[in-house]
């Protein structure tokens, strides 16, 4: 049997080492820190990984499609879900249309490092339930480039839908 035919790469892989790349501090919000892995926002995927300070709760949000959330480091959990806490080895899979709201313990003594695949969009709430945003691939990689740009950053490193790196900003 021969191997399937396959899109042929260049000569290197489409690799983002994250201990290496610039994080953009305080993104979205205080406290949260974000490095862009994989934006596709013709498919509708994003790839991050992030670190939330201790005592963080970030506005209320529905999924229109799946996460897929790995626990690096730290402890957080979902304010409807206290008894189920998201500690380091932890894997999470959400299905579309879930909702909730993520925080960290202000007991957390380190930051909380997590790995997240997600697919579709988060409709963020605030406390009364009036609707702040829509936050999908698109909207997250043009507003983390531009907040980059803002702090004077030097452009991200990211892959782009079709495999293209990102030098874009």
């Amino acid at each position: 049997m021969a191997l399937p035919k396959h899109h042929k790469q260049d000569k290197d892989l489409f690799t983002i080492d994250s201990s290496k790349e610039p994080w953009v501090k305080d993104f979205p919000h205080p406290g949260s820190d974000v490095c862009p892995l994989f934006l596709d926002a013709q498919n509708g995927i994003w790839v991050l990984r992030a670190r939330i300070a201790p005592g963080i709760v970030l506005p209320n949000h529905f999924h229109t499609g799946t996460v897929h959330l790995f626990t690096i480091a730290g402890q957080w959990n979902y304010t409807q879900y206290p008894h189920q806490p998201q500690t380091a080895g932890s894997y999470l899979y959400e299905p579309g249309g879930a909702i909730h709201q993520f925080t960290t313990p202000s007991s957390n003594t380190e930051m909380t490092d997590m790995f997240m695949v997600i697919h579709g969009a988060n409709v963020n709430f605030d406390d009364e339930g009036n609707f702040i945003n829509i936050a999908d691939a698109g909207f997250i990689e043009t507003m983390i480039n531009k907040a980059a740009k803002d702090r004077g950053m030097s452009p991200l490193n990211y892959v782009r839908a079709l495999g293209a790196r990102s030098t874009a900003m």
